[in-house]
């Protein structure tokens, strides 16, 4: 038998009330009082994209879980970014956090887990908006740690000043190679092939963003992580592929606006 009881305050001892009604826990018998968090069922996450994990990123996951539900209702938590690399090779983890309010527990994670927390505060409904819209969004939630099932069935919609955004960013790596980290490189050279990809209809995901990568650069994520890339190739190939989306963007918003008069 299992009774779930509250610790009271006592005058001399604390103590656990018991109903007289029970069957079972016999007066004189032996029982074992243990805290309930403890007795609670094994944290059970959906994994989007992820084969594995190490056991000690999901006990972090989990610890986060338990900040989070300590002070803030909502409808979902998602984990992103580089933390699901195998390895340990990150430097922070980003968290979507679905719901409608803002709580202050960043740095209550950061002091907890011991790592920097990116945390994007967002309502489901401007999140369904990101990713009909937005090619990162659909990158990131293509590899995910969810705490609840999901389920996004959206068609990509162009949003032109997005993909502006997102491609005028991408265009520093021309003029500021020499200066760029591994990592940034990484990242902007992801955006640039994540922006071509969606202009041209097709689903955005990181495995399939990596793969267009390594063809058309003739190199590897890792290469271009570790900063050992033959520059003069790489920009060359770099200016062409911008040219071609950017060319590509501008004859999108071309034929939009075209529409638009038409309509």
């Amino acid at each position: 038998m299992e009774i779930i009881s509250r610790v009271s305050k006592g005058s001399k001892m604390d103590q656990v009330y018991l109903p007289k009604n029970r069957f079972g826990l016999d007066i004189g018998s032996y029982v074992v009082v243990k805290q309930l968090e403890e007795e609670k069922t094994e944290e059970k996450f959906y994994f989007y994209g992820v084969e594995h994990i190490e056991p000690i990123k999901l006990d972090m996951l989990k610890k986060i879980i338990k900040i989070i539900d300590k002070q803030h209702t909502y409808e979902n938590v998602i984990f992103t970014g580089s933390f699901l690399d195998s390895g340990f090779n990150f430097n922070d983890i980003d968290i979507l956090l679905i719901g409608e309010n803002k709580p202050a527990i960043k740095e209550k994670i950061e002091n907890k887990i011991g790592i920097k927390a990116h945390i994007i505060f967002i309502d489901n409904k401007s999140l369904m908006r990101g990713l009909s819209t937005d090619p990162i969004y659909q990158m990131m939630l293509s590899r995910c740690i969810a705490k609840k099932r999901f389920i996004y069935n959206l068609k990509n919609e162009i949003n032109y000043k997005i993909l502006d955004l997102h491609l005028l960013k991408s265009k520093t790596l021309i003029n500021n190679f020499d200066i760029l980290g591994g990592n940034e490189k990484y990242y902007l050279t992801r955006n640039l092939i994540s922006i071509s990809i969606y202009i041209n209809g097709k689903k955005i995901s990181k495995e399939v963003v990596d793969k267009e990568i390594k063809k058309e650069f003739n190199a590897d994520v890792k290469e271009i992580k570790q900063n050992v890339l033959d520059k003069k190739r790489f920009i060359k190939k770099y200016k062409e592929i911008y040219k071609k989306t950017f060319d590509e963007l501008m004859r999108l918003i071309k034929n939009g606006a075209e529409q638009k008069q038409i309509n």
